[in-house]
This record gives structure tokens, sequence and C-alpha cells, in this order.
């Protein structure tokens, strides 16, 4: 079972420059004390990114990987639904690779508009031919 699937993430809308995607604060997402684990918010978050990424990518030619993440967490949460949202600030191309770095501003935000966590992911989107060169094709 994905990730996404354990969390009940769904995708509200996915597009080149920005995605949103909800997640139900329950039981399952929440630590010891009842409140909102941070894990799971981030795990909305870089979703979210990594779904943008998708966006660009060339399945036949290259994958996406998210590979920075730097979230703040804000409020916490005890029950309702968590709104990610990110969307696309920049791009940079290595030309000595050609994988693309994507930086992503993302933010969760809870029922009442408040954002309960916000930051950047950065995803890169690595050609086949460098991941083969790897070892690493079937990742």
């Amino acid at each position: 079972m994905a990730l996404t699937e354990t969390l009940h993430i769904d995708t509200v809308s996915a597009g080149r420059r920005h995605v949103e995607a909800v997640m139900p604060i329950t039981s399952d997402v929440l630590q010891p004390h009842g409140y909102l684990h941070g894990g799971a918010t981030i795990a909305l978050l870089e979703t979210v990114a990594s779904i943008g990424a998708e966006q660009s990518t060339d399945f036949e030619r290259e994958r996406p990987f998210g590979v920075d993440v730097r979230v703040r967490h804000r409020k916490g949460g005890k029950k309702g639904l968590l709104r990610g949202v990110a969307d696309l600030d920049r791009e940079e191309v290595s030309e000595r690779t050609g994988a693309v770095k994507q930086y992503w501003n993302v933010a969760a935000y809870d029922d009442a508009g408040d954002v309960v966590s916000d930051g950047v992911i950065m995803t890169k989107i690595v050609p086949l031919v460098h991941l083969e060169a790897k070892g690493e094709a079937g990742v």
C-alpha cells in the first residue's frame, strides 16, 4: 500500500505550477499526546510537491525525487481536514547532468484556513541515463 493511501491523501488539483491535496486528521496521524504528528504533515507537503514535479516529468526518460525538506510547524491540530498546497517558485537546470531542481513553496492549512506548517521542498527530476549509470534505474 502506498503512503498516500495509508494517510488517505486525496489530490484536489494537480498542475505544473500548483498542486492541492487533502488529508483527514484522524487518530492514525496523531502523536501520543493527541495532536497532529509533524511527520504526517510533512508527508502531505512532500506529496503535493512530488505530484507537481511529476507533472513536468517525461516518464520515458526521467524520474522525480524529493531531495530536501524544510518545513516549520506553526500550529497544532486534533481533527478536521488538512489541505496541502504546493506552488512552484523556480527551477534550475544542471548543464552537466540535465537534472532539473524545482523549489516548491508549500503550506498546510487547517479547516479555519490557518497555516499549520509551511516551508520549501526541493525536488529533482533526474534523467534515467544518470540513474542507470549509478545502478539506480529500478529506484
